[in-house]
C-alpha cells in the first residue's frame, strides 16, 4: 500500500508540473496586443492551470500523508479540470475556425484581411461599437504600428515584408485605396479616393491610422486565430498528458484501496 501511495504522489507531481504549461499559454496570450485587447481568453486559461495547479497539489499532500478525503477530493476534482480543459480546446478550434483567411494584395508579399470573409462568435466580439472602441483605444496605446516606422526604411522592404494580420490591417491603409507611401503609417491621399468605407476611414494621425476600418477587425481576428490556435496545440498536448496521469492516479488509488481492505481483513482474520 506504501509503494501505491508512492506512485500516487509522483503522479500528483507530474500533474503539478503539467499546470506550468497551461498558466504559462494564459499569461504568454496577455502579453500579445491583439489577445490582451480583446481581453477573451487569457484568463480563463491561467485561472484553469492555477486549479489544475490546485487540485493536483491536494492530491500530493493527500498521497503523501494518506488522506482519504483529500486523494478522492484530487480525483473528482480533476476529472471535472479535465473536462473543462476539453471543452475549452473545442472552444478555441470552433470559434478559430470562422475566421477567413488572408488574400495577396498587388505587388506586395504581405496579406489583406478582409471581415466579410469572417463569421461567428469571434466576428460578434469586434463588431459591437462599444467593444470596438475600447479594442481600438487599446490597439493605439501599443507599439504595433510604431515599431514599424523603426524596421522599414524604403517603400520596397516594406512592401516585400511579412507583416503580422494585425500590422497589415490596423497601420496602413487597403492597397487598393491607391495612397502612396511616405513611411510605414504615414501616407499619401490619391487625388480620387474610392467610395471604400476603409479608404475614407484612413488617417496619418497616429492614434487614429486604420484602427478603425473594416480592415483593421478582420486583421485583428486573424492574429487571433493564429495565437490562439498556437495555445490551442499546447493545451491539447498538455490535455492529453493530464489523462494519461489521471488514469495512472486512478488505478494506483484503486490498488491501494484494495490493499487498505486486504490489510484490514488479515487483521480481523488474525
Amino acid at each position: 500500500m506504501a509503494l501505491n501511495h508512492t506512485v500516487i504522489a509522483a503522479i500528483n507531481s507530474v500533474a503539478i508540473l503539467l499546470s506550468i504549461p497551461i498558466i504559462a499559454a494564459g499569461i504568454w496570450l496577455s502579453t500579445q496586443a491583439d489577445s490582451s485587447c480583446l481581453s477573451v481568453l487569457q484568463w480563463p486559461i491561467i485561472i484553469l492551470g492555477v486549479l489544475v495547479l490546485a487540485v493536483a497539489l491536494a492530491g500530493f499532500i493527500g498521497a503523501f500523508w494518506r488522506l482519504p478525503m483529500l486523494l478522492l477530493f484530487y480525483l473528482v476534482g480533476m476529472f471535472l479540470l479535465i473536462l473543462a480543459l476539453a471543452g475549452l480546446v473545442v472552444f478555441i478550434f470552433v470559434v478559430t475556425n470562422s475566421v477567413g483567411p488572408g488574400h495577396l494584395a498587388p505587388s506586395r508579399l504581405f496579406l489583406e484581411y478582409d471581415l466579410d470573409d469572417d463569421s461567428g462568435w469571434l466576428k460578434q466580439r469586434v463588431q459591437g461599437s462599444y467593444q470596438w472602441n475600447r479594442i481600438k483605444e487599446c490597439l493605439s496605446s501599443t507599439n504595433v504600428c510604431s515599431d514599424l516606422n523603426q524596421t522599414y526604411t524604403s517603400a520596397q522592404d516594406f512592401f516585400n515584408s511579412m507583416l503580422s494580420p494585425l500590422q497589415s490591417g490596423c497601420c496602413k491603409p487597403p492597397t487598393k485605396c491607391g495612397y502612396t507611401y511616405v513611411n510605414p503609417t504615414n501616407w499619401i491621399s490619391p487625388i480620387s479616393v474610392t467610395s471604400d468605407i476603409d479608404c475614407m476611414l484612413w488617417s496619418n494621425d497616429q492614434k487614429q491610422l486604420c484602427y478603425s476600418c473594416s480592415s483593421c477587425k478582420a486583421g485583428l481576428l486573424a492574429n487571433v486565430k493564429r495565437e490562439w490556435r498556437r495555445t490551442d496545440l499546447i493545451l491539447v498536448l498538455t490535455l492529453v498528458a493530464l489523462v494519461c496521469v489521471y488514469i495512472i492516479g486512478c488505478y494506483a488509488f484503486r490498488a491501494a484501496k484494495t490493499d487498505e481492505i486486504f490489510r484490514r481483513y488479515k487483521q480481523g482474520y488474525t
